[in-house]
C-alpha cells in the first residue's frame, strides 16, 4: 500500500502568507500541516509516500520535510509542473505508484479518526475505490456524494448548485490500480482540469465496486485564516501536552496546559494555556493565550495574544490592544506609534513591517 500525498497550489485563500511559501508548510500548534498527513499514514502502516510538489514551492517542501526519516517513511517527491487536477497528479504519479492500492490525500486537511480502520475496510471488502465523507452545513461548497443505505456511492458532483446530500468528500480516497484506467477515460472539466471527482464517477458507471464511510471526528480544511486558526484551536485543544524546557522568571505566571521549547525566555508574563511556545523565543511583559501559537525565535514584548499563530521570528513589541484572531507571518514586525488604534486584528504576510498611528 502506497499514498500519494498532494501538496501543490497556489494557495491562493491563505494570501499574503502564501506568496512566500507553501501553504501545506504552514503551522498549526509549530508544526507544518504538511507533516500531520505523513504522521496520520505512518501511523496506519503506510510508509512509501509520494508528495506531489509545484515550481513554486517545491523546493521548500523538499527542504523542510526531508527524505521521510523523520518520520519513519519513505518520500518520494513528484513534480506536477501545472495544477491540472487532482486526477492529472495521480496520472503523473503513475510510475510511481505502478500497480499498488493507495491512498490520496490532500496536504492541507487535518482530520482526527485514525486511517487504519477505513484502510482495513477497503482491503478486506477488496474496493475499487473508498471515499471519506463528512457532513456539512454548507454542501454546495464541496464535492458532495449521494450513497445508498449500504454505502454504496452512487452519484458525485463538484460543488452542486442544488446538492442532492450534506455528504462532502473529505479529500481523503483509498483506490486500487483501477482508478488509473478510470482517468485515462475522462476528459478535462469545464475549469480544464481533470477532476478525481470524475474519474470516481467513471469507476461507478463500470458498476465497479465504490464504497463511502463517514467521519465522525474533525475535519479541518485549513485553506483559510479562519480555518487555520480554528485548526490551531482544536489540535492545541486535544492534542498539547505540558512541557517547559524553556525559563521564566519569578514573576511569571504558567497557567494550564503550556509547552515552551529550549531557550525561550518568559519575564514578568502570563501565559494561560493551551499555548505552544517554540524554541529561543523571548516573551517579556506580556499576556499569552489561550489557543496561541507562537514559532521559534519570536520577539512578543508588552503585548496580549489571544487565539492566533505567531510564526517564526516575528517580532510584536508594546501593541496596547489586544490582538486576538490573527496570523503573523514569518520576520514581520508589529510594532505601535504614539497615536493607536481601539481594536486590532490582523493576517500578515512574510517579512512584513507594520506600524499602527
Amino acid at each position: 500500500m502506497k499514498a500519494l500525498i498532494l501538496s501543490g497550489g497556489k494557495g491562493t485563500r491563505l494570501r499574503p502568507l502564501t506568496y512566500t511559501g507553501a501553504k501545506q508548510l504552514v503551522p498549526v500548534a509549530n508544526k507544518p500541516i504538511l507533516w500531520y498527513g505523513i504522521e496520520s499514514l505512518v501511523a496506519a502502516g503506510i510508509t512509501d509516500i509520494g508528495i506531489i510538489i509545484s515550481p513554486e514551492t517545491g523546493e521548500e517542501i523538499k527542504i523542510k520535510t526531508g527524505n521521510g526519516d523523520r518520520f519513519g517513511a519513505n518520500i518520494n517527491y513528484i513534480l506536477q509542473d501545472q495544477p491540472l487536477g487532482l486526477a492529472h497528479a495521480v496520472k503523473i504519479a503513475q510510475p510511481f505508484l505502478g500497480d499498488s492500492p493507495f491512498v490520496m490525500y490532500l496536504g492541507d486537511n487535518l482530520i482526527q479518526d485514525d486511517l487504519k480502520p477505513f484502510l482495513d475496510s477497503f482491503k478486506q471488502q477488496q474496493l475499487q475505490a473508498l471515499i471519506l465523507l463528512r457532513t456539512v452545513s454548507n454542501p454546495s461548497a464541496f464535492g458532495v456524494a449521494q450513497v445508498d443505505d449500504k454505502g454504496r456511492v452512487l452519484q458525485l458532483v463538484e460543488k452542486p448548485q442544488n446538492p442532492m446530500s450534506n455528504l462532502a468528500l473529505v479529500g481523503i480516497y483509498f483506490f486500487s490500480s483501477a482508478i488509473h484506467h478510470a482517468i485515462s477515460c475522462i476528459q478535462p472539466s469545464a475549469r480544464g482540469e481533470l477532476e478525481i471527482t470524475d474519474a470516481i464517477q467513471e469507476l461507478i458507471n463500470q458498476q465497479q465496486s465504490v464504497e463511502a464511510l463517514q467521519l465522525y471526528g474533525w475535519w479541518l480544511d485549513t485553506g483559510k485564516k479562519d480555518d487555520l486558526l480554528e485548526a490551531n484551536r482544536i489540535i492545541l485543544d486535544t492534542c498539547l501536552v505540558t512541557e517547559i524546557k524553556g525559563e521564566k522568571d519569578n514573576n511569571s505566571q504558567i497557567i494550564g496546559r503550556v509547552a515552551i521549547g529550549k531557550g525561550s525566555k518568559i519575564i514578568n508574563s502570563t501565559i494561560r494555556g493551551p499555548v505552544v511556545i517554540g524554541e529561543d523565543c523571548q516573551i517579556e511583559n506580556c499576556f499569552i493565550g489561550p489557543y496561541t501559537s507562537v514559532a521559534d525565535r519570536a520577539i512578543l514584548q508588552a503585548t496580549d495574544v489571544e487565539h492566533s499563530v505567531i510564526l517564526k521570528e516575528a517580532q510584536i513589541i508594546g501593541i496596547d490592544d489586544r490582538i486576538i484572531d490573527s496570523v503573523i507571518g514569518q520576520r514581520a514586525k508589529l510594532s505601535l506609534t504614539p497615536h493607536h488604534p481601539k481594536a486590532v486584528r490582523f493576517m500578515i504576510g512574510d517579512d512584513s513591517q507594520i506600524e499602527l498611528y
